[in-house]
């Protein structure tokens, strides 16, 4: 099983990125959904693959990533572009020209995880200013072939039990 972590809108912070890769130190893949709003170089931000949020105006980060874990496919964008606030509609068209299983997105900073038409969107939420609730989440994916575990991990108290799902064979 590979195992990729999904963190979002940390809007400055440094430590916390930091402190997140060494909490797990068995992630395969760190990914950054934007809005760190720290140069694209910064070593707060070593081995995470990032994109440009609405709030990073630093050189250096695209728009999109698409990543390959174990034969699914994780697009990852801030979700601005994609007017994820109101619908997402927008990234669902775009996540299927590019053919992904997943799409990674913040922007919002609300926790969500959802599947529709064969792709799973998740949104980790906000490790610096989350909205809808208060813990400052991030999430760890689980993939096994066209399996994924997801877990919701609160900053400050570790993984929220009550909030884990396993997504089988629906991808």
């Amino acid at each position: 099983m590979r195992k990729v972590l999904v963190v979002s809108d940390s809007h400055g912070l440094e430590e916390p990125l930091t402190a997140i890769k060494e909490k797990h130190p068995d992630v395969d893949v760190f990914i950054h959904c934007g809005d760190s709003e720290l140069p694209k170089n910064d070593e707060a931000l070593e081995g995470y693959i990032t994109v440009g949020g609405n709030c990073d105006f630093h050189p250096g980060y695209p728009n999109e990533e698409l990543v390959e874990v174990d034969g699914l496919k994780i697009f990852v964008t801030h979700g601005h572009l994609y007017s994820v606030k109101s619908t997402l509609m927008n990234i669902q068209y775009r996540a299927r020209e590019l053919g992904a299983d997943i799409a990674c997105f913040g922007h919002s900073h609300l926790l969500g995880a959802e599947l529709s038409g064969g792709i799973l969107f998740l949104n980790p939420g906000s490790i610096r200013l989350p909205r809808g609730r208060k813990e400052r989440t991030y999430l760890i994916l689980g993939i096994d072939g066209r399996t994924v575990d997801l877990s919701v991990h609160d900053y400050e108290r570790g993984e929220l039990p009550d909030l884990h799902r396993v997504f089988q064979h629906e991808l």
